[in-house]
């Protein structure tokens, strides 16, 4: 991960800006006392995108339609042909433009968010698929991938109905590599939203210091009054052994010990590094990982995006949304305010705080 370049004036001013608006948030400690925002994410707004050329997401996405009862009207299917014997994982930018069309004419006004049953493809040129459907593809990030971003007017917002309040479809993809493994992280999604467990959120602040431009907005450590939850910040490269993580963020290119920790339904986890969203990619940690060791949703990018903080998930601002009633899909979108290059990956309606 290469550090931040240095931007247009018009780019420092919107930095300036955005620092302000989110360290006024954290200083608020919103998370602590966050107020209901009104109700999470809906299956009846929720569409789901079936790729018919995948045998996997055509039985994922059925299990899904099944455990969220999606109603029919909301499932869309596509063809996304294979490149040889795989799906691309990557697809240019007039194929895309194909397939939003496709999809999108298949939606109706109720349709609030979208997710994408497959793992692959999950990048448009140096997009990530869900940053191209959701706020539009932009070629001029590709130019220079370290610039900054396309802010997203859903950034830190209480809306609960994206698509009527900001004409945006936040979106997601649900990663069907393994059948069981996705089936399972739809299971632990449904189940966050039985009963909410005692449980912690995990902060490290770690050596790999190009990576740790997120720690000033670490949200502060104790317990929060009404969640059950406690904020745990380290300094430290690894957590070990831990059985309640609700929230885990750090910043490593490898994140190690994942096999000896315990997550609880509903968890989100993720690692600022440059190309966690290349799922299949093999130079650093996929963001496939988090979910596999438990978590229910994550993020990552699939192109080099330097440390820009606003590349990547603001911790207060994701851990009050949350807290706050809103789905994982919500939370992650909300956190995000330059979210080209971001990959969201998971189960969007789970929501451990969903009415409380």
């Amino acid at each position: 991960m290469r550090a931040n370049v240095p931007a247009r004036l018009r780019a420092h001013l919107l930095t300036f800006l955005l620092s302000c608006l989110v360290l006024l948030s954290a200083a608020e400690a919103a998370p602590v006392s966050a107020a209901p925002h009104g109700p999470a994410l809906q299956p009846q707004q929720l569409a789901i995108v079936i790729n018919d050329e995948d045998p996997h997401s055509v039985a994922v996405g059925a299990y899904y339609r099944k455990r969220r009862g999606i109603p029919a009207a909301n499932v869309v299917h596509v063809r996304i042909p294979r490149v040889g014997d795989a799906l691309p994982r990557s697809l240019s930018p007039a194929q895309f433009r194909l397939l939003k069309e496709e999809i999108d004419s298949k939606l109706g006004p109720q349709v609030q968010a979208v997710l994408m049953v497959w793992t692959a493809p999950y990048a448009v040129d140096c997009n990530s698929i869900t940053g191209a459907y959701t706020l539009g593809f932009d070629g001029s990030q590709c130019a220079k991938t370290c610039a900054a971003g396309q802010p997203s007017p859903y950034f830190n917002s209480k809306s609960t109905r994206p698509w009527t309040d900001h004409q945006l479809r936040i979106s997601m993809l649900l990663p069907t590599e393994k059948v069981d493994q996705a089936k399972d992280l739809i299971d632990r999604g449904v189940a966050a939203g039985f009963r909410t467990v005692p449980a912690t959120a995990y902060y490290l602040a770690t050596s790999e210091k190009a990576r740790n431009t997120r720690v000033g907005f670490f949200p502060r450590q104790g317990r929060i009054p009404g969640r059950r939850l406690s904020t745990k910040v380290m300094q430290a490269d690894v957590l070990e052994g831990v059985k309640d993580i609700l929230v885990y963020q750090t910043g490593m290119a490898q994140v190690a010990k994942l096999d000896t920790l315990g997550f609880v339904p509903g968890a989100l986890a993720d690692h600022l590094t440059s190309l966690g969203g290349d799922l299949l990619g093999t130079s650093q940690m996929s963001s496939l990982r988090w979910l596999e060791a438990g978590a229910t949703a994550s993020y990552g990018t699939v192109s080099e995006p330097c440390n820009h903080w606003q590349k990547f998930p603001n911790p207060s601002v994701l851990l009050r949304h949350y807290l706050s009633g809103n789905s994982a899909i919500e939370a992650y979108w909300k956190s995000v305010a330059w979210p080209t290059q971001g990959l969201f990956i998971g189960e969007p309606l789970a929501a451990p705080y969903r009415g409380r």
